[in-house]
C-alpha cells in the first residue's frame, strides 16, 4: 500500500456568529514543510496544529488555512467616543463645517477606533480542532486514493520490465553465439594461422567479460523486491527510490556488456519504463 504526497482536504464549520472554513493541501517534498495561515486570534494554537499535521502527514509541502467569515452582528472594533469628541472639538476651531463633516474627518484620525482583542473560547476551539482533524483525514484518504492509481501504474511498468528482461534472457544464447562468430570471422579475415585451442581459451575469457547472468538474476530480484515493498503495510517512497536506483544499475550494466544491437534496444525500452517509474516515485510518501 502506498500513499501519494498530493492531497486536499476541506471542512466547513458553522458556528452561531461565524462560518469557519478549514483547508489543507499537500504536494510532494523531500521533507515536511508546513505553511500555516490563520486569523491572529488562533495564532496561539499554531504549534498544536503543526504537531497534529506532522503526526498525520509525515512528509510533503503542506499549506494549511483557516478562513473566518462573520455571519452575525458581532464586531471587535468600537468607536473611541472620548477621542472622537476631542477631535471634533479641535476641528471646530479651524474648520467651518457641519457636525457630519467633522465626524467624517475625526474618525479617520489615529485612535478614533479601538479594536478589542478577542480571546479564544476553549469550547469553540475543541469544535474547530475536531474539524481540523476531519479535514486532515479527508486529505489522507485523497492521498490513499491517488496512491492506488500510482500502485497500479508501478505494477504495470514493473511487469513490462520483467517481460523485456525475459526477452533478454531468451536472446542471450544467440547473442553469445553471434559474438563468437564475429570474433572468429575477424580472425579469419586476417589471413593468418592461429592455434584453435588458444583461440578457444581467449574466446572463453572474452565471453566471460560480457556475461550478464548475475545482472539478470539481480534485476529479477530487484523487481520482486519492488513489488513486495509496494504491497507492504507502510508507504515508503524513499525505499522504493533506492530499489529503483539498483534496478537502473543492473539495466545499465546489461546494456554496457551486451555488445549486441537487438539486446541494447531492449535495454533502452527497460530504461524508458524505469525513468517513468522514477518520475512517479517523487510523489510517493
Amino acid at each position: 500500500m502506498i500513499y501519494s504526497m498530493t492531497g486536499y482536504g476541506k471542512s466547513v464549520l458553522q458556528l452561531p456568529t461565524k462560518k469557519i472554513t478549514i483547508e489543507i493541501k499537500s504536494l510532494n517534498s523531500k521533507s515536511l514543510d508546513i505553511n500555516a495561515r490563520m486569523p491572529s486570534i488562533y495564532r496561539e494554537k499554531e504549534l498544536s496544529i503543526r504537531k497534529l499535521i506532522a503526526n498525520k502527514l509525515t512528509r510533503g509541502k503542506v499549506d494549511f488555512s483557516i478562513y473566518v467569515e462573520t455571519t452575525a452582528e458581532d464586531t471587535s472594533t468600537q468607536i473611541n467616543s472620548p477621542v472622537v469628541k476631542q477631535y471634533i472639538s479641535q476641528l471646530k476651531t479651524i474648520v467651518d463645517a457641519g457636525d457630519l463633516e467633522l465626524l467624517k474627518m475625526a474618525v479617520r484620525f489615529p485612535d478614533a477606533l479601538n479594536t478589542v482583542r478577542e480571546e479564544i473560547d476553549e469550547n469553540e476551539w475543541k469544535t474547530i480542532d475536531a474539524e481540523i482533524k476531519k479535514a486532515t483525514d479527508v486529505l489522507i484518504q485523497h492521498r490513499l486514493d491517488e496512491g492506488k492509481v500510482l500502485e497500479k501504474d508501478f505494477n504495470a511498468r514493473v511487469e513490462t520490465i520483467r517481460s523485456i528482461l525475459h526477452q533478454v534472457i531468451e536472446m542471450d544464447p544467440d547473442r553469445v553465439q553471434s559474438v563468437k562468430e564475429r570474433l572468429k570471422k575477424g580472425i579469419e579475415d586476417l589471413k593468418e594461422k592461429y592455434d584453435e585451442n588458444r583461440f578457444e581459451q581467449e574466446l572463453v575469457y572474452y565471453i566471460e567479460k560480457f556475461d550478464i547472468t548475475e545482472e539478470k538474476v539481480r534485476l529479477e530480484n530487484h523487481l520482486n523486491y519492488f513489488t513486495s515493498s509496494i504491497n507492504s503495510k507502510d508507504s515508503n517512497g524513499k525505499k522504493l527510490g533506492f530499489i529503483g536506483q539498483e534496478m537502473g544499475r543492473e539495466i545499465n550494466t546489461i546494456g554496457s556488456k551486451s555488445n549486441h544491437a537487438p539486446m541494447q534496444q531492449l535495454v533502452v525500452q527497460m530504461k524508458d519504463e524505469l525513468e517513468k517509474i522514477k518520475e512517479q516515485l517523487l510523489n510517493v510518501l
